[in-house]
């Protein structure tokens, strides 16, 4: 009985272990200071700007917010239709898709 509680006690440590990385509000507010400096910098437009030519075109969906990777210089808005996630990709420096998963 000892055995079996132990050794599902370290099967549930390593089901731990493997779980995914979700990004901390550190890392967080770091990609937002990042979005915010470049477009400060002129390097992307801002993200109200992005959203206001995105979300009419996906009004038949849920939007669930943006993020931005400061090394493409990308901005990938999440959206929820039917119970599936939407990525739409859009380029910081022109507002131009980029890309749409369905």
């Amino acid at each position: 009985m000892l055995k079996k509680f132990i050794f599902s006690c370290l099967l549930s440590l390593c089901a731990i272990g493997l779980m995914p990385h979700t990004a901390s509000a550190k890392d967080r507010r770091g990609e937002q200071d990042e979005a915010r400096a470049q477009m400060m910098a002129g390097k992307v437009k801002s993200i109200r700007s992005i959203e206001n030519s995105v979300l009419p075109r996906m009004s038949d969906s849920e939007y669930i917010g943006p993020e931005f990777d400061p090394a493409a210089q990308v901005y990938r808005l999440k959206f929820i239709r039917d119970g599936r996630v939407i990525f739409v990709d859009v380029d910081g420096r022109t507002g131009s898709i980029l890309r749409q998963t369905r």
